[in-house]
């Protein structure tokens, strides 16, 4: 089933960069604004043999992990206090409903007025997004504990933080990978858009620098980049998820499958 899967996704990417070459080539769009897909790969060969972009890379990544680790440090953290203290879910769902929606690219103008183009303007942002869903996710995992194993938990003597480790953990822990891999595919979003929009060093200034200059194969290939970034960070965070999850009914049957 793995094999068949990976021979379909193969195959689809192979169509996708047939259709990419030809369709600038047969003249439907023009070369100016859509390179052919040989072009991109060219540019895509000169961006890897540039140390710049290395650089570049490493910030986006440097900001992506930081702001990822603190946000699902926060995330945690605060959703299992909010969980376990007695009538503060009820005192913050009001704050909690106000906050989440509002989008974080609302707080550039705010990032850049603190702290201008530095790590922390992206950090701010990544934070911020990156947080919400990493604590939502922890809510509804703290909300799905059986009550009779909460009570059986009481009945034997646990202490609150022993039955948090023994009960609402194993829990909510597969609600806090899937707001992990959430996290992390928001957060790259947020590291590549404050980079782009503020100028921070990364691949997002990077892009913005290339769509300035007219170097339109440069820029597709960036934007491959990023895609590709996406994907490993999408992948790895999956493994990491079965892994973590190994021992859970849905990842075993996934195994098994």
């Amino acid at each position: 089933m793995r094999g068949e899967n990976a021979a379909l996704g193969a195959a689809g990417l192979a169509a996708f960069l047939a259709l990419a070459e030809a369709v600038p080539r047969l003249g439907l769009v023009k070369e100016d604004y859509f390179p052919p897909a040989g072009r991109i790969a060219g540019a895509l060969t000169d961006e890897l043999s540039d140390p710049a972009f290395w650089t570049a890379l490493g910030d986006t990544l440097t900001g992506w992990a930081l702001g990822l680790a603190i946000a699902v440090g926060a995330g945690v953290v605060t959703g299992v206090l909010i969980s376990v203290v007695p009538y503060l879910r009820q005192a913050t769902a009001s704050t909690i409903e106000f906050l989440r929606p509002i989008p974080s690219v609302a707080l550039i103008p705010l990032a850049v007025l603190l702290y201008g183009t530095e790590l922390r303007s992206v950090l701010l942002l990544v934070v911020y997004a990156s947080f919400w869903q990493v604590l939502v996710q922890v809510l509804y995992g703290v909300r799905d504990v059986d009550p009779v194993a909460e009570e059986t938990a009481r009945s034997y003597g646990l202490g609150p933080w022993a039955r948090v480790r023994y009960v609402l953990w194993p829990t909510a822990l597969p609600y806090v990978m899937t707001g992990v891999r959430l996290a992390a595919a928001v957060a790259l979003i947020l590291a590549v858009t404050a980079e782009l929009v503020i100028g921070a060093p990364g691949l997002g200034a990077r892009i913005a620098v290339a769509q300035t200059s007219q170097a339109v194969p440069d820029l597709y290939a960036l934007i491959v980049v990023t895609g590709l970034l996406g994907l490993l960070i999408n992948v790895g965070a999956r493994a990491v998820e079965r892994r973590a999850l190994a021992w859970h009914q849905s990842v075993r049957g996934e195994v098994a499958v």
